[in-house]
């Protein structure tokens, strides 16, 4: 035996595998049909092309995949018909179609096409696609705007191409994943892709040459993915020496049924099998795990916060993935850990006897170097274990002798995670890191696209229009800042909001951006505002406005302090993720917290430095839709709501002048003197240049001033901005005069065209939503001179998801009396049926707005009983609801009122408040389909039958707030365009 050892050694030993063999199906043509926003967030954001162009020059090909780019089927029936298109991805359409009709006339017109449909994921979806014959298409896939899963999809589908042959001509190994679920694979999949091509690139680094490392990189493990237990069973017993391991779910089907215990019973036979073959199971059913460890199998936890975290761990264990680690069969302490191959030549005759046939019996090794893509040495060792149980030295020998081809490798260092930039004054917007840009960079990235892409928004005299000066720290430096910090265990605890912080703080930033941000600093010099763009947040699906931190500091001539400061923010918006209301918000949208990446915007504060504080001329919110039309003004015309001083005033829902760009003169809060003077701005919000942030807190505001608009006044801030109230002769004169109050009016802009405001709000609304094909809302602010001239800045673009359900009824036919409430003044449109509950506030004439605080918390208690029910209801009470200042409505947060389907607001004989839009709480409403009423019974506007509630019995009652239920579900109906809402019995 061992005499025919090393001949069948040398045969095989010999047989060297061309890599340059491998991997030679390649999609390389591929038609996007998607919205010029998505094509955008792909190209400039997500950088598909450059991120392949990478990969493949990595790997050692020449021609990468190129992307075509249409919005229609007219344009994609064009192009199919005169090109070879190897793949066809259909995103979300636009308002007149969707992904999978637009999918399905593709397959009929081109049969022969792959084409994978992307798809946001909604209970509307959901619903649509238990009816839907999704067999005509290769995948179906979830889209939140994660650009990486464009990769995964096309890795994907190669693989599969590229399987037979690869497996055939050298032994390419491949992880078998088993899941039907889309939205779990389509989360999962970029992670298995992620990991398996940074596992390639370390041990590409261990090759002899750039040239062989680039082509072992094509023999990286291959990810198939089986969605039924025979599909599942088919790859195994057709590839079983060429599988890593198995990752399944539990359900799925089997037999044509969906099985509970499927992955249980497919993982079972697998093992009976191979008793070696590393095997997972997942599953968001806890009862399994028990079920699994029984049978041997590694559990993984589908509702783990750190899901994907523990299956790298696993994978890392038992696929050959991580270091090798030698044990002690008997006690299983580690003996030694070999990081790479030369620790392995160098150790292998040391390891004790009794450890090496323990791993060399259970093909541990032979699987290690599969992964490591040393084809010949890890089947030959698979063959031969066996035979040479009895001479541990032999195959110590055999090991050693593959290793010595390998130990010239240069140590070519791994490719760099970073790229940085030059950023100089004439720059105003670069990226530091190869990850995403995060739902505000890209949305920043596309103004900037838009405003160059239309030159008449430079085409005013004196005015220039313009994205501040912006650096942003993308996704990977929030990787790397969390996992150099082991971050995790706390953030992802229950551990209170300053403790989360706390942490983050002691935390160290890397040390290679130092030099970036003094760069930065040098090109500016202005206050940051250091600002939240997480993966999910403002993104085109599922906007997550206002959830995490933005925090400002001054400039400062001490670059080491500013430094300092800016560490500090940078962390402090890092923490916000992972606060208290982060994790509602979360659990609200049905988003996983581990999934959640952070990129932070670095960006130059517009305005002007008056004495100790700095704040712009006024800051505004544009919506391309106005969802509270009065007069004249028309739905689709929009609205803006401008403020003095810092947008976060806007944001914090304080007092704004609501203007509707295509009717300047007619401000209804100005239109009357009682009015403008009650109803118009008194306060604003400015920068402490001299808070230095000693003590950075959760409350991004810390060193925010809320400031008098007299105070503006003195800083010579207002002019064309206010008029002045004359006490003596008891009227408002426009402009700046001694003496008398000031009215934030905008009279100079909006009535006497000092500054071309509204031309550049319409530019702004129509070039946004047109690129975007839907609705917006667009975030500004603007310096004014006196000589006439100004800076107008483009802020933030986010899009307003509208509901698509269908209202085929004339509200306005429904009778009163059939009405629980109604509202002729709705924002939100659609038909809800699965409604029961109403909670209200407990209001009679001597309602206090003293006991708002009270109230928030004792919504917010009952809000987490309908989350933990997955239920919903509806909310009526007095004034503005989410307002910052409790004497103007209840303050709560969108995540203590987020299982609400419908919020109403109404007024009282003694407590009347005007309805507040523009703020991020309305973006969420939006986002989320919720509907929201106005009801002012003072002014025949509606009426809500309290009485009804009244003669319930509550479900619960606390001292200010009513919980009641309705045997049948409520139906309610909203008319967007009319602004009509009503609840109803059924």
């Amino acid at each position: 035996m061992n005499e025919q050892a090393p001949q069948r050694w040398d045969k095989f030993y010999l047989k060297d595998v061309s890599f340059k063999n491998l991997m030679t199906h390649r999609i390389f043509n591929v038609l996007i049909i998607a919205n010029p926003y998505d094509a955008f967030m792909l190209e400039d954001d997500g950088r598909v092309d450059e991120k392949i162009f990478n990969e493949y020059t990595e790997l050692g090909l020449r021609y990468p995949p190129t992307f075509t780019q249409v919005s229609t089927m007219v344009e994609a029936s064009e192009v199919l018909s005169t090109t070879s298109i190897d793949l066809v991805i259909c995103m979300p359409g636009n308002a007149d179609n969707d992904a999978f009709t637009v999918a399905r006339a593709v397959k009929l017109e081109f049969p022969d096409i792959p084409c994978v449909v992307l798809t946001p994921f909604s209970h509307g979806i959901t619903r649509r696609m238990v009816n839907e014959d999704l067999s005509i298409f290769e995948y179906v896939f979830c889209w939140l705007g994660n650009t990486n899963l464009i990769l995964s999809i096309i890795k994907l589908i190669e693989d599969k191409m590229n399987l037979e042959h690869d497996i055939d001509e050298a032994g390419v190994q491949m992880i078998l994943l088993v899941e039907d679920s889309i939205r779990f694979y389509s989360s999962i999949l970029p992670n298995l892709y992620s990991y398996i091509l940074a596992q390639s690139q370390r041990f590409a680094t261990e090759a002899l040459n750039p040239h062989s490392a680039t082509l072992r990189m094509r023999g990286r493990p291959k990810v198939v993915l089986a969605r039924t237990y025979e599909e599942a069973m088919g790859y195994y017993l057709r590839y079983p020496e060429n599988i890593l391991g198995v990752i399944s779910d539990c359900r799925f089907p089997k037999g044509g049924e969906k099985d509970s215990e499927a992955g249980l019973k497919l993982l079972q036979e697998i093992r009976k099998r191979d008793p070696f073959l590393p095997l997972i199971i997942e599953s968001s059913e806890s009862e399994n795990k028990e079920k699994a460890e029984a049978l041997g199998l590694r559990f993984i936890d589908k509702n783990s916060k750190k899901m994907n975290i523990d299956l790298r761990n696993l994978m890392a264990t038992h696929m050959g993935f991580g270091d090798f680690v030698f044990r002690d069969p008997k006690t299983h302490e580690e003996i030694k850990r070999i990081r790479n191959l030369k620790e392995l030549q160098d150790n292998i005759f040391s390891i004790p006897n009794d450890s090496m046939l323990y791993h060399i019996s259970r093909n541990h090794v032979s699987r290690w170097l599969c992964a490591r893509a040393i084809f010949p040495v890890s089947e030959f060792l698979k063959t031969v274990t066996l035979e040479k149980l009895k001479d541990i030295d032999a195959h110590r020998q055999i090991i050693f002798d593959a290793i010595v081809q390998y130990r010239h490798m240069k140590n070519l260092g791994t490719v760099a995670v970073f790229r940085r930039e030059q950023f100089d004054a004439y720059s105003h917007f670069a990226r530091i890191g190869d990850g995403s840009l995060g739902g505000k960079g890209r949305g920043l990235a596309f103004l900037d696209h838009i405003i160059k892409s239309n030159p008449e928004f430079n085409s005013f005299e004196g005015v220039k229009v313009s994205i501040p000066k912006t650096v942003v720290l993308c996704t990977d430096v929030f990787d790397q800042f969390m996992d150099n910090n082991n971050l995790y265990q706390i953030a992802l605890s229950d551990a209170p909001d300053e403790d989360i912080l706390k942490a983050f703080l002691k935390a160290q930033l890397p040390d290679q951006f130092i030099d970036d941000f003094k760069t930065f600093f040098d090109a500016i010099k202005h206050p940051i505002a250091i600002r939240s763009s997480s993966l999910l947040e403002d993104s085109h699906y599922q906007p997550f406005a206002g959830i995490y931190s933005t925090y400002m500091i001054p400039y400062l001539d001490d670059k080491q302090e500013m430094l300092r400061m800016l560490a500090a923010a940078i962390k402090s918006v890092y923490a916000s993720v992972y606060y208290k209301d982060s994790k509602a918000y979360m659990t609200a949208t049905s988003n996983v917290i581990d999934q959640e990446k952070m990129a932070v915007i670095l960006q130059e504060v517009v305005g002007k430095q008056y004495g100790d504080h700095f704040y712009p001329n006024f800051s505004g919110v544009l919506r391309s839709i106005n969802y509270y039309p009065l007069g004249y003004e028309k739905s689709e015309e929009g609205i803006a709501s401008l403020a003095l001083g810092l947008g976060k005033y806007i944001v914090d829902g304080g007092q704004t002048l609501r203007v509707s760009p295509y009717h300047p003169d007619q401000v209804l809060q100005t239109s009357d003197m009682e009015i403008a003077l009650r109803q118009t701005q008194t306060r604003f919000y400015a920068l402490d240049m001299k808070h230095i942030g000693e003590d950075f807190k959760v409350d991004d505001g810390f060193n925010i001033m809320n400031l008098k608009v007299k105070d503006a006044d003195a800083d010579g801030a207002l002019n064309f901005i206010a008029s002045t109230y004359d006490p003596y002769d008891q009227v408002i004169r426009e402009g700046l005069y001694d003496g008398g109050r000031k009215i934030i009016s905008f009279c100079g802009l909006l009535r006497q065209g000092v500054f071309p405001l509204p031309e550049l709000l319409k530019l702004s609304m129509r070039h946004g939503a047109d690129s975007m094909k839907r609705p917006v809302e667009i975030e500004f602010a603007c310096t004014l001179n006196n000589d006439r001239t100004g800076e107008f800045y483009l802020l933030q673009i986010r899009p307003i998801v509208d509901s698509k359900q269908m209202l085929d009824e004339d509200l306005a036919s429904i009778p009163d009396e059939r009405c629980l409430l109604r509202s002729h003044n709705s924002l939100g449109h659609g038909v809800s049926t699965d409604v029961t509950d109403v909670i209200y506030i407990k209001t009679s004439d001597d309602f206090t707005a003293a006991n708002n605080p009270a109230i928030a918390e004792e919504i917010e208690h009952m809000n987490r009983k309908f989350l933990a029910d997955n239920t919903g209801y509806v909310l009526v009470g007095p004034g503005r609801w989410g307002s910052s200042d409790p004497w103007l409505g209840v303050p709560v947060k969108w995540p203590h009122i987020s299982a609400a389907k419908i919020i109403v607001e109404i007024t009282l004989k003694n407590y009347s408040v005007d309805p507040s839009q523009g703020t991020h709480f309305f973006q969420n409403l939006t986002s989320f389909g919720v509907g929201y009423f106005t009801i002012d019974e003072n002014k025949g506007m509606g009426f809500f039958r309290k009485e009804i509630l009244d003669a319930m019995p509550s479900v619960d009652e606390t001292e200010h707030v009513r919980h009641v239920r309705f045997d049948k579900p409520l139906k309610i109906m909203m008319d967007g365009m009319k602004q009509e809402g009503l609840v109803m019995e059924q």
